[in-house]
Protein backbone atom coordinates (compact mmCIF):
# COMPACT_ATOMS: atom_id res chain seq x y z
CA UNK A 1 0.00 0.00 0.00
CA UNK A 2 1.59 3.34 -1.02
CA UNK A 3 2.44 5.76 1.76
CA UNK A 4 0.00 8.31 0.28
CA UNK A 5 -2.83 5.91 1.08
CA UNK A 6 -2.12 6.11 4.82
CA UNK A 7 -2.75 9.22 6.91
CA UNK A 8 -2.21 9.68 10.63
CA UNK A 9 -4.19 12.44 12.34
CA UNK A 10 -2.52 13.69 15.54
CA UNK A 11 -4.15 16.14 17.92
CA UNK A 12 -2.62 18.21 20.71
CA UNK A 13 -5.94 19.08 22.32
CA UNK A 14 -4.34 21.36 24.93
CA UNK A 15 -2.21 23.41 22.51
CA UNK A 16 -4.98 23.44 19.89
CA UNK A 17 -3.14 21.85 16.96
CA UNK A 18 -4.19 19.08 14.59
CA UNK A 19 -1.67 17.45 12.24
CA UNK A 20 -1.98 15.11 9.28
CA UNK A 21 1.09 12.93 8.65
CA UNK A 22 1.92 10.42 5.94
CA UNK A 23 2.82 6.93 7.13
CA UNK A 24 5.37 5.46 7.47
CA UNK A 25 7.70 8.42 6.84
CA UNK A 26 5.93 10.88 9.16
CA UNK A 27 5.82 13.86 6.79
CA UNK A 28 3.39 16.57 7.92
CA UNK A 29 0.93 17.38 5.09
CA UNK A 30 -1.57 19.55 6.99
CA UNK A 31 -1.61 21.48 10.25
CA UNK A 32 -4.62 23.22 11.75
CA UNK A 33 -4.19 25.67 14.64
CA UNK A 34 -6.79 26.93 17.06
CA UNK A 35 -8.53 23.54 16.97
CA UNK A 36 -8.96 21.93 20.40
CA UNK A 37 -10.21 18.44 19.56
CA UNK A 38 -12.14 16.64 22.29
CA UNK A 39 -9.85 13.86 23.46
CA UNK A 40 -12.69 12.11 25.29
CA UNK A 41 -15.09 12.00 22.33
CA UNK A 42 -12.17 10.99 20.11
CA UNK A 43 -12.12 10.39 16.37
CA UNK A 44 -14.98 8.71 14.50
CA UNK A 45 -14.25 6.84 11.25
CA UNK A 46 -16.63 7.71 8.39
CA UNK A 47 -16.97 6.16 4.91
CA UNK A 48 -14.52 7.27 2.23
CA UNK A 49 -11.56 7.54 4.60
CA UNK A 50 -13.09 10.56 6.32
CA UNK A 51 -13.02 11.26 10.06
CA UNK A 52 -15.32 13.18 12.41
CA UNK A 53 -14.30 14.87 15.66
CA UNK A 54 -15.42 17.76 17.86
CA UNK A 55 -13.64 21.07 18.45
CA UNK A 56 -14.40 21.62 22.14
CA UNK A 57 -13.49 25.31 22.16
CA UNK A 58 -15.34 26.45 19.01
CA UNK A 59 -18.25 24.06 19.57
CA UNK A 60 -18.07 22.48 16.13
CA UNK A 61 -18.34 18.99 14.73
CA UNK A 62 -15.60 18.67 12.10
CA UNK A 63 -15.65 16.28 9.17
CA UNK A 64 -12.08 15.77 7.97
CA UNK A 65 -10.94 14.35 4.63
CA UNK A 66 -7.27 13.43 5.11
CA UNK A 67 -7.03 12.28 1.47
CA UNK A 68 -8.59 15.42 -0.04
CA UNK A 69 -7.17 18.81 -0.92
CA UNK A 70 -8.61 20.59 2.11
CA UNK A 71 -8.48 18.79 5.44
CA UNK A 72 -11.71 20.29 6.81
CA UNK A 73 -14.64 19.20 4.64
CA UNK A 74 -17.44 20.43 6.91
CA UNK A 75 -17.95 22.23 10.24
CA UNK A 76 -21.31 22.04 12.06
CA UNK A 77 -22.14 23.76 15.40
CA UNK A 78 -22.75 21.30 18.27
CA UNK A 79 -23.12 21.50 22.05
CA UNK A 80 -19.93 21.05 24.09
CA UNK A 81 -18.06 19.83 26.10
CA UNK A 82 -18.23 16.75 23.90
CA UNK A 83 -18.36 13.49 25.83
CA UNK A 84 -19.10 10.83 23.22
CA UNK A 85 -19.59 10.74 19.45
CA UNK A 86 -21.22 8.10 17.26
CA UNK A 87 -22.96 7.64 13.90
CA UNK A 88 -25.38 5.25 12.24
CA UNK A 89 -23.90 2.48 10.01
CA UNK A 90 -24.25 4.67 6.90
CA UNK A 91 -22.10 7.41 8.43
CA UNK A 92 -24.79 9.98 7.64
CA UNK A 93 -26.48 10.59 10.99
CA UNK A 94 -24.34 11.59 13.98
CA UNK A 95 -24.97 12.17 17.68
CA UNK A 96 -22.80 14.08 20.17
CA UNK A 97 -23.36 13.91 23.93
CA UNK A 98 -22.04 16.39 26.49
CA UNK A 99 -20.34 15.68 29.80
CA UNK A 100 -18.20 17.20 32.53
CA UNK A 101 -15.52 19.05 30.57
CA UNK A 102 -13.37 20.84 33.19
CA UNK A 103 -16.09 20.63 35.83
CA UNK A 104 -16.15 18.48 38.96
CA UNK A 105 -19.72 17.27 38.44
CA UNK A 106 -21.98 16.67 35.43
CA UNK A 107 -23.81 19.85 34.49
CA UNK A 108 -24.80 19.67 30.82
CA UNK A 109 -27.75 17.64 29.55
CA UNK A 110 -27.52 18.66 25.88
CA UNK A 111 -27.52 16.16 23.02
CA UNK A 112 -26.85 17.23 19.42
CA UNK A 113 -27.91 15.24 16.34
CA UNK A 114 -26.69 16.02 12.82
CA UNK A 115 -27.67 14.79 9.34
CA UNK A 116 -24.56 15.24 7.18
CA UNK A 117 -26.50 14.89 3.92
CA UNK A 118 -29.23 17.47 4.52
CA UNK A 119 -27.22 19.68 6.89
CA UNK A 120 -30.02 19.56 9.46
CA UNK A 121 -29.07 19.71 13.12
CA UNK A 122 -30.94 19.86 16.41
CA UNK A 123 -30.19 20.11 20.13
CA UNK A 124 -32.33 18.64 22.88
CA UNK A 125 -32.05 18.12 26.63
CA UNK A 126 -31.78 14.61 28.05
CA UNK A 127 -30.36 14.38 31.58
CA UNK A 128 -27.06 15.52 33.02
CA UNK A 129 -24.33 12.92 33.29
CA UNK A 130 -21.62 11.41 31.14
CA UNK A 131 -23.74 9.50 28.63
CA UNK A 132 -22.26 7.13 26.12
CA UNK A 133 -23.99 6.93 22.75
CA UNK A 134 -24.60 4.53 19.87
CA UNK A 135 -26.79 5.03 16.78
CA UNK A 136 -28.27 1.65 15.76
CA UNK A 137 -29.55 1.22 12.22
CA UNK A 138 -31.77 -1.58 10.94
CA UNK A 139 -34.53 0.79 9.90
CA UNK A 140 -34.90 4.41 10.92
CA UNK A 141 -31.89 5.01 13.20
CA UNK A 142 -32.21 5.16 16.96
CA UNK A 143 -30.03 7.17 19.32
CA UNK A 144 -29.24 5.01 22.36
CA UNK A 145 -27.82 6.85 25.36
CA UNK A 146 -26.01 4.88 28.05
CA UNK A 147 -26.68 6.66 31.35
CA UNK A 148 -25.20 6.17 34.82
CA UNK A 149 -26.64 6.61 38.33
CA UNK A 150 -29.27 5.42 37.62
CA UNK A 151 -27.93 3.21 34.88
CA UNK A 152 -30.00 2.75 31.74
CA UNK A 153 -29.97 2.41 27.99
CA UNK A 154 -32.36 5.09 26.74
CA UNK A 155 -33.62 4.71 23.15
CA UNK A 156 -34.72 7.76 21.16
CA UNK A 157 -35.87 7.94 17.54
CA UNK A 158 -33.30 9.90 15.54
CA UNK A 159 -36.03 11.46 13.38
CA UNK A 160 -37.89 12.71 16.47
CA UNK A 161 -34.74 14.34 17.84
CA UNK A 162 -33.91 15.97 14.52
CA UNK A 163 -37.46 17.36 14.25
CA UNK A 164 -37.43 18.88 17.75
CA UNK A 165 -38.33 22.59 17.89
CA UNK A 166 -35.67 25.21 18.63
CA UNK A 167 -34.78 26.15 22.19
CA UNK A 168 -33.24 22.85 23.30
CA UNK A 169 -36.47 21.26 24.57
CA UNK A 170 -36.39 18.32 26.99
CA UNK A 171 -36.91 14.92 25.41
CA UNK A 172 -38.24 11.67 26.82
CA UNK A 173 -36.84 8.28 25.75
CA UNK A 174 -39.07 6.14 23.60
CA UNK A 175 -37.89 3.08 25.55
CA UNK A 176 -35.66 2.30 28.54
CA UNK A 177 -33.58 -0.75 29.48
CA UNK A 178 -32.05 -0.87 32.95
CA UNK A 179 -28.28 -1.16 33.50
CA UNK A 180 -26.00 -1.16 36.57
CA UNK A 181 -24.99 2.33 37.67
CA UNK A 182 -21.30 1.98 36.74
CA UNK A 183 -21.51 1.77 32.95
CA UNK A 184 -18.45 3.02 31.05
CA UNK A 185 -17.59 1.86 27.54
CA UNK A 186 -19.85 1.43 24.52
CA UNK A 187 -19.90 -0.44 21.21
CA UNK A 188 -22.33 -1.24 18.43
CA UNK A 189 -21.99 -4.10 15.93
CA UNK A 190 -23.98 -3.23 12.77
CA UNK A 191 -23.92 -6.80 11.44
CA UNK A 192 -25.82 -8.52 14.26
CA UNK A 193 -27.41 -5.17 15.22
CA UNK A 194 -26.40 -5.27 18.88
CA UNK A 195 -25.55 -2.57 21.39
CA UNK A 196 -22.92 -3.30 24.05
CA UNK A 197 -22.22 -1.50 27.34
CA UNK A 198 -19.38 -2.28 29.75
CA UNK A 199 -20.19 -2.41 33.48
CA UNK A 200 -18.62 -3.99 36.54
CA UNK A 201 -20.76 -7.09 35.98
CA UNK A 202 -19.52 -7.59 32.42
CA UNK A 203 -20.61 -6.50 28.97
CA UNK A 204 -24.35 -5.96 28.74
CA UNK A 205 -25.82 -6.51 25.31
CA UNK A 206 -29.13 -5.64 23.72
CA UNK A 207 -30.63 -6.12 20.29
CA UNK A 208 -32.96 -3.75 18.54
CA UNK A 209 -36.62 -4.73 18.59
CA UNK A 210 -38.50 -2.14 16.56
CA UNK A 211 -37.94 1.19 18.29
CA UNK A 212 -36.93 -0.46 21.57
CA UNK A 213 -34.19 -2.73 22.89
CA UNK A 214 -34.35 -6.28 24.20
CA UNK A 215 -31.76 -7.38 26.75
CA UNK A 216 -29.62 -10.45 26.12
CA UNK A 217 -27.36 -12.41 28.52
CA UNK A 218 -24.41 -10.49 29.98
CA UNK A 219 -20.93 -11.44 28.71
CA UNK A 220 -18.77 -11.99 31.85
CA UNK A 221 -15.28 -10.54 32.06
CA UNK A 222 -13.96 -13.92 33.20
CA UNK A 223 -11.21 -12.30 35.24
CA UNK A 224 -10.74 -10.04 38.28
CA UNK A 225 -11.13 -6.40 37.39
CA UNK A 226 -13.19 -4.85 34.62
CA UNK A 227 -12.94 -3.03 31.33
CA UNK A 228 -13.51 0.73 31.13
CA UNK A 229 -13.18 0.84 27.35
CA UNK A 230 -14.91 -1.24 24.71
CA UNK A 231 -14.06 -1.50 21.03
CA UNK A 232 -15.42 -3.40 18.03
CA UNK A 233 -12.91 -5.27 15.86
CA UNK A 234 -14.24 -4.82 12.33
CA UNK A 235 -11.97 -7.46 10.77
CA UNK A 236 -12.64 -10.28 13.21
CA UNK A 237 -16.11 -9.32 14.52
CA UNK A 238 -14.94 -9.32 18.10
CA UNK A 239 -15.12 -7.02 21.10
CA UNK A 240 -11.91 -5.85 22.78
CA UNK A 241 -11.22 -4.23 26.11
CA UNK A 242 -8.44 -3.86 28.69
CA UNK A 243 -9.30 -5.30 32.10
CA UNK A 244 -7.89 -3.31 35.00
CA UNK A 245 -7.50 -5.08 38.34
CA UNK A 246 -5.99 -4.30 41.71
CA UNK A 247 -6.61 -1.67 44.37
CA UNK A 248 -8.83 1.17 43.10
CA UNK A 249 -6.60 3.78 44.79
CA UNK A 250 -5.06 5.73 41.85
CA UNK A 251 -1.84 6.30 43.82
CA UNK A 252 -1.25 2.54 43.58
CA UNK A 253 -1.48 2.58 39.79
CA UNK A 254 1.96 0.91 39.28
CA UNK A 255 0.41 -2.23 40.86
CA UNK A 256 -2.67 -2.30 38.62
CA UNK A 257 -2.98 -5.49 36.62
CA UNK A 258 -3.95 -5.34 32.97
CA UNK A 259 -5.32 -8.05 30.70
CA UNK A 260 -6.34 -7.86 27.07
CA UNK A 261 -9.92 -9.11 26.74
CA UNK A 262 -11.26 -10.34 23.40
CA UNK A 263 -14.72 -11.81 22.90
CA UNK A 264 -15.51 -13.44 19.56
CA UNK A 265 -19.06 -12.46 18.62
CA UNK A 266 -19.55 -15.47 16.34
CA UNK A 267 -18.22 -18.26 18.57
CA UNK A 268 -18.93 -16.69 21.95
CA UNK A 269 -15.39 -17.51 23.13
CA UNK A 270 -13.43 -15.10 25.34
CA UNK A 271 -9.62 -14.83 25.31
CA UNK A 272 -7.49 -13.20 28.02
CA UNK A 273 -3.84 -12.15 27.69
CA UNK A 274 -1.69 -10.62 30.42
CA UNK A 275 -0.24 -7.24 29.45
CA UNK A 276 1.72 -6.41 32.60
CA UNK A 277 1.24 -3.97 35.46
CA UNK A 278 0.87 -0.20 35.36
CA UNK A 279 -1.38 2.03 33.30
CA UNK A 280 -2.98 0.61 30.14
CA UNK A 281 -6.19 2.05 28.75
CA UNK A 282 -7.18 2.54 25.12
CA UNK A 283 -6.09 0.10 22.44
CA UNK A 284 -5.79 0.19 18.66
CA UNK A 285 -6.45 -2.53 16.08
CA UNK A 286 -4.30 -3.03 12.99
CA UNK A 287 -4.60 -5.63 10.23
CA UNK A 288 -3.22 -8.44 12.40
CA UNK A 289 -2.46 -6.96 15.82
CA UNK A 290 -3.99 -5.30 18.84
CA UNK A 291 -1.71 -2.55 20.18
CA UNK A 292 -1.49 -1.32 23.77
CA UNK A 293 0.72 1.35 25.34
CA UNK A 294 1.81 0.33 28.85
CA UNK A 295 3.17 2.99 31.22
CA UNK A 296 5.16 1.95 34.30
CA UNK A 297 7.87 3.58 36.46
CA UNK A 298 10.25 0.75 35.53
CA UNK A 299 9.85 1.49 31.81
CA UNK A 300 7.17 1.96 29.19
CA UNK A 301 6.50 -0.34 26.28
CA UNK A 302 4.34 -0.88 23.22
CA UNK A 303 2.64 -4.26 23.56
CA UNK A 304 1.59 -5.93 20.29
CA UNK A 305 -0.77 -8.87 20.55
CA UNK A 306 -1.25 -11.19 17.56
CA UNK A 307 -5.00 -10.95 17.03
CA UNK A 308 -5.13 -13.72 14.42
CA UNK A 309 -2.90 -16.40 15.92
CA UNK A 310 -4.42 -19.09 18.16
CA UNK A 311 -1.94 -18.46 20.97
CA UNK A 312 -2.17 -14.63 20.96
CA UNK A 313 1.61 -14.19 20.82
CA UNK A 314 2.88 -10.97 22.37
CA UNK A 315 5.74 -8.72 21.23
CA UNK A 316 6.99 -6.05 23.66
CA UNK A 317 8.86 -3.01 22.35
CA UNK A 318 10.54 -0.59 24.81
CA UNK A 319 9.57 3.07 24.44
CA UNK A 320 11.72 6.12 25.20
CA UNK A 321 10.97 7.53 28.67
CA UNK A 322 8.78 10.62 29.03
CA UNK A 323 9.74 13.66 31.10
CA UNK A 324 6.75 14.30 33.32
CA UNK A 325 5.55 10.69 33.20
CA UNK A 326 3.40 9.37 36.06
CA UNK A 327 5.53 8.55 39.11
CA UNK A 328 5.24 6.33 42.14
CA UNK A 329 3.34 8.08 44.90
CA UNK A 330 1.24 10.14 42.48
CA UNK A 331 -1.76 9.47 40.28
CA UNK A 332 -1.59 8.69 36.55
CA UNK A 333 -4.16 11.38 35.69
CA UNK A 334 -3.32 14.81 37.11
CA UNK A 335 -0.57 16.92 35.58
CA UNK A 336 1.32 14.05 33.94
CA UNK A 337 2.19 12.90 30.44
CA UNK A 338 0.71 9.81 28.84
CA UNK A 339 0.62 8.04 25.47
CA UNK A 340 -1.92 7.63 22.68
CA UNK A 341 -1.91 4.71 20.25
CA UNK A 342 -3.40 4.41 16.75
CA UNK A 343 -3.72 1.80 14.00
CA UNK A 344 -5.87 1.00 10.96
CA UNK A 345 -7.55 -2.36 10.25
CA UNK A 346 -6.23 -2.03 6.69
CA UNK A 347 -2.57 -1.57 7.63
CA UNK A 348 0.26 -3.15 9.60
CA UNK A 349 1.57 0.16 10.96
CA UNK A 350 1.17 1.27 14.58
CA UNK A 351 1.68 4.78 15.98
CA UNK A 352 2.26 5.66 19.64
CA UNK A 353 2.98 9.10 21.10
CA UNK A 354 5.59 10.31 23.56
CA UNK A 355 3.63 12.86 25.55
CA UNK A 356 5.42 16.08 26.44
CA UNK A 357 8.05 15.57 23.74
CA UNK A 358 5.88 15.98 20.64
CA UNK A 359 7.18 12.70 19.24
CA UNK A 360 5.34 9.90 17.48
CA UNK A 361 6.83 6.40 17.17
CA UNK A 362 5.75 4.81 13.86
CA UNK A 363 6.26 1.06 14.11
CA UNK A 364 5.88 -1.87 11.71
CA UNK A 365 3.82 -4.35 13.73
CA UNK A 366 4.96 -7.27 11.57
CA UNK A 367 8.66 -6.78 12.33
CA UNK A 368 8.69 -4.58 15.43
CA UNK A 369 10.91 -2.09 13.58
CA UNK A 370 10.49 1.64 14.21
CA UNK A 371 10.38 3.27 10.78
CA UNK A 372 10.24 6.91 11.86
CA UNK A 373 9.89 9.15 14.90
CA UNK A 374 8.64 12.53 13.71
CA UNK A 375 8.79 15.43 16.16
CA UNK A 376 5.93 17.91 15.94
CA UNK A 377 5.81 21.61 16.82
CA UNK A 378 3.75 21.08 19.98
CA UNK A 379 4.47 18.87 23.01
CA UNK A 380 1.43 16.59 22.59
CA UNK A 381 0.26 17.37 26.12
CA UNK A 382 -1.14 14.36 28.00
CA UNK A 383 -0.06 12.21 25.05
CA UNK A 384 -2.42 13.88 22.60
CA UNK A 385 -4.82 11.77 20.59
CA UNK A 386 -4.55 10.02 17.22
CA UNK A 387 -6.30 8.02 14.53
CA UNK A 388 -4.84 6.24 11.49
CA UNK A 389 -6.85 5.86 8.28
CA UNK A 390 -6.08 3.86 5.16
CA UNK A 391 -8.12 4.14 1.98
CA UNK A 392 -10.84 1.48 2.04
CA UNK A 393 -9.73 0.09 5.42
CA UNK A 394 -13.30 -0.52 6.65
CA UNK A 395 -12.69 1.30 9.92
CA UNK A 396 -16.13 2.91 9.56
CA UNK A 397 -17.55 -0.53 10.46
CA UNK A 398 -17.02 0.61 14.06
CA UNK A 399 -19.47 3.55 14.26
CA UNK A 400 -18.39 4.84 17.71
CA UNK A 401 -15.80 7.56 18.31
CA UNK A 402 -12.47 6.35 19.67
Amino acid sequence: MPATDLTLLVSDHVDGSLYALTVPDGTVTHRLTGRHISEHAGFLALPGGRVACVDDRRGELLVLDPFGGELVELAVPVAVPAEHLACDPSGRRLAVTTGLGKNAEPWSDLLTVVDLVTGETSRVRTRAGEPGVTVPGGGDPLVVLRHREPGALAAHRFADLLAAPPGCPPTTPHALLSLPDDGHGDAYAPGPGRVFAATGEGVHRARRAGDALTAEPVIPWGSPGRGWYLRLDTRRQALWSTLRGGAPDPVRWPEWTNRAWRHDLETGRTHLTDLGSGLVFRLALSRRHAAFARIHPDGDELVLLDADGPDGAVRRLPLAAMDGAPRRGGTPWEGVQRRAVAASPGSGWIAVTRGGHGEVHIVDAETGREAARPRLDTPLHHGGHMTLRARGDGAEGDPVGR
